[in-house]
């Protein structure tokens, strides 16, 4: 069985906070010591003053988390807050591990945490799953989980997000026990009997023609349709009356992102900034030639994403009951919708009808069978604990 406690602190001091957090965690699972927690905090916070705070209080075996640029649980939501969940499970076996150097060798990481895992040996559990937390501004993560994939010989589902740092887009931390590293990836491997249920939807349509990335350098693309992508955005602004201001071009980015097209649908990417060429800096790569649309969205459509997810999740754990879920969705969603984003947490109670932590990254992560797949921007993603 699997009992599950949700915390969630506003106090501003870092150690305040991580006791505040230890304490509640620890008293509702009635005093017993967490297999795992999963930690989520603003940057405003000294992570290893918290951390070890929280450690501390709590005495989990495995701690794990990230920075993040919103935080909420069933309880609550807020800017410069720290989040957490706790586990106790005779039925999971958690192990965590960290590895640092993601922006020069992606290939070296996700061999170093594949090595590290112990599903390969520990034949009575049916299934396999890991929490993956990036320090996205190192970059690589499509790559990375390509990677990762290879190296798990394709017998690990991933869930989890890119770290945030509530829209600063300056320095992210992924945390591991009490240290907290940038440049890193942290993954906590789960290995269950019964299954871990990983949803994924968006809730975005296409808005515009089909356009082919005729140049792009990682995360820049240059042009669409041999235009230049800053024109090509500017003359979708025109068509659909909207206004496009190059100099301040976020707000208009917000509602109009790339959706680059796979065979299991469009996977989003979200324009950040316009370069001194016209291209455009997007928050995820955009291979070349690929073929993509501008996608919009409402508030209805986000809710409803987060809703799906939340179902598609529930439908895979077969029929046990939910004991508690984690949600991630994109910092980006979280400015586009502004109060309305209570919305789409209230949608994913109403489907899911119990407990749930989660954070606004940047970049989110799923990789399972039957799923839309791989590093996402603007998706809601919801992984669901069986009782």
């Amino acid at each position: 069985m699997t009992q599950s406690a949700v915390a969630r602190t506003q106090l501003t001091d870092a150690t305040d906070a991580g006791i505040d957090l230890g304490k509640r965690l620890r008293e509702s699972l009635g005093g017993r010591e967490p297999d795992a927690v999963i930690l989520f905090a603003s940057p405003q916070y000294d992570y290893t003053r918290l951390l070890t705070a929280l450690h501390q209080s709590c005495e989990p075996n495995v701690l794990v988390g990230c920075s993040s640029s919103g935080e909420f649980t069933s309880q609550g939501n807020s800017d410069g807050s720290a989040c957490a969940v706790a586990i106790c499970s005779d039925e999971i076996e958690f192990s965590a591990n960290m590895a640092v150097g993601l922006r020069h060798d992606s290939e070296a990481v996700a061999r170093q945490l594949a090595g590290s895992w112990q599903g390969e040996h520990r034949h009575h559990f049916r299934y396999r799953t890991a929490l993956v937390l990036t320090d996205a501004l190192a970059g690589h993560v499509e790559e990375f989980l390509n990677q990762l994939t290879i190296a798990t010989g394709g017998g690990y589902r991933f869930v989890g997000g890119g770290a945030g740092d509530d829209a600063r887009f300056e320095e992210t931390h992924v945390f591991c026990g009490t240290e907290a590293a940038t440049d890193a990836v942290v993954a906590l491997e789960i290995l269950s009997n019964k299954p871990i249920g990983i949803g994924v939807a968006h809730g975005w349509r296409d808005a515009g023609p089909l356009l082919r990335v005729t140049e792009s350098r990682a995360t820049d693309v240059v042009s669409l349709n041999s235009t230049t992508a800053a024109d090509v955005f500017a003359e979708h602004a025109e068509a659909t009356d909207q206004h496009f201001d190059r100099s301040a071009p976020l707000p208009y980015f917000l509602h109009n992102v790339l959706g680059v097209q796979t065979t299991d649908g469009y996977k989003l990417r979200v324009p950040l900034q316009i370069q001194n060429d016209d291209s455009i800096a997007f928050a995820a790569e955009v291979p070349r030639g690929s073929t993509a649309r501008i996608m919009c969205t409402t508030a209805v459509d986000a809710s409803a994403a987060a809703s799906a997810a939340c179902q598609s999740a529930l439908d895979q754990i077969k029929g046990c009951e939910p004991a508690v879920a984690l949600f991630f969705d994109c910092a980006a969603t979280r400015l586009r919708l502004g109060k309305s984003f209570g919305l789409e947490l209230q949608a994913l109670q109403e489907t899911l009808g119990t407990d749930f932590v989660g954070c606004n990254t940047y970049g989110q992560i799923a990789r399972s069978e039957g799923q839309f797949s791989g590093f996402h921007n603007c998706t809601a993603v919801v992984c669901v604990f069986p009782v």
